[in-house]
């Protein structure tokens, strides 16, 4: 084993750029030596306040301030030049959802750690949820049978002054997409998780209610799993004020498990706070369906302890961090985002090509 701590830096620091640098500057695992932004007064400020170097450019960064590991926080079309850069550098890189706009990012990404042998992986931290993590552990263990149904239903919102909280929100070139690039990574990456490998994807989007913005605030879609099971995607920013955003899957024997990961509008990294508990709303396994009063008592009463916003975060950034240190994959690879920006990119194509889009897809 090596040394237990890594040198690590940011690259990206904007509003979820601060909640990286809060778990890097308190996890045992880090010792964060620098930050880097294109905009040196946002770097400079943030060098203060965490007491390290800040920079404007990442090839300077990468050769003075020396990290083994960079958190990439930019906005998405803008992840891959710094993760690749560093990743060249043979510095690991654990980036933003989504890993990126387009599939040729990613692949430009996968190329470049596979060559250097650094680590890649990709944020998300709604994995280590507890109800999240009961879901999988049901799933792995047999409960359901063969997951033969998996449902995706996200009703959230967002309002005009969240796309005027930054410059390059609700923009196909500076965003690249709407719903599904920026709200639904998380989701479509449970239910992959959960479900398996897909074999085709057919779906459609609109833009309902924001006629402010170019993109899509609502899309729908039907997944065909490799292993026979079916999926159902809505994915929504068009219900005010948010109602809720749950994932559950539904077994060969007729069992059926869930998680509302988000109850109302979900938080708005450096806006807002993770205001109530995630919570398993669906548990009908044989012989268990008396537990899920028990596990939303336990799952509130630890909500109460932590700073969910910044928690969840800290979790994956430290399991990422100890995957290098052990030698190791991190638990959410770079393969694993892949898949993400690999289903929504299909639901774009599905839209555009007006049939289902069989994967693997090709950039």
């Amino acid at each position: 084993m090596r040394q237990a701590r890594l040198r690590t830096a940011l690259v990206g620091c904007g509003k979820v750029g601060r909640i990286h640098a809060v778990a890097l500057a308190g996890l045992l695992e880090s010792e964060l030596v620098a930050v880097c932004d294109g905009f040196p007064d946002r770097a400079r400020a943030f060098a203060e306040e965490f007491g390290v170097a800040g920079f404007v450019d990442v090839e300077e960064m990468l050769e003075r301030a020396r990290p083994e590991a960079v958190c990439v926080c930019t906005p998405h079309p803008l992840h891959a030049a710094p993760a690749v850069q560093a990743l060249r550098a043979g510095v690991h890189v654990l980036v933003e959802k989504p890993m990126a706009a387009t599939l040729a990012d990613c692949d430009r990404m996968l190329a470049a750690a596979a060559e250097s042998g650094a680590r890649l992986g990709v944020i998300s931290q709604r994995r280590w949820f507890e109800p999240v993590a009961r879901v999988k552990e049901a799933i792995a263990a047999g409960k359901v049978g063969r997951p033969a149904l998996g449902v995706l239903g996200m009703f959230n919102w967002r309002d005009a002054s969240y796309y005027a909280s930054d410059p390059w929100r609700g923009r196909w070139d500076t965003e690249g997409g709407g719903v599904l690039v920026n709200q639904a990574p998380h989701q479509l990456d449970l239910l992959a998780w959960f479900m398996g490998e897909i074999e085709e994807i057919s779906g459609c989007w609109a833009n309902v209610n924001h006629p402010t913005v170019e993109v899509e605030d609502t899309a729908v879609a039907v997944v065909r799993f490799k292993s026979g099971g079916l999926g159902s995607i809505v994915t929504s920013v068009s219900q005010r004020p948010g109602l809720f955003t749950h994932v559950h899957v539904h077994g060969s024997n007729g069992a059926s498990v869930g998680v509302e990961t988000d109850r109302g509008a979900s938080f708005v990294a450096g806006v807002s706070s993770i205001a109530e508990p995630p919570l398993n709303d669906l548990w009908n396994v044989p012989g268990e369906e008396t537990r899920l009063a028990t596990y939303r008592d336990h799952d509130r009463e630890h909500f109460a302890q932590v700073d969910a916003t910044i928690h969840y975060h800290a979790l994956q950034i430290s399991d990422f961090l100890r995957a290098i240190l052990e030698d190791r994959a991190p638990a959410v690879t770079g393969e694993d985002g892949r898949t993400v920006v690999a289903m929504f990119t299909a639901i774009y194509r599905s839209q555009r090509d007006r049939c289902p889009v069989r994967f693997p897809l090709l950039a």
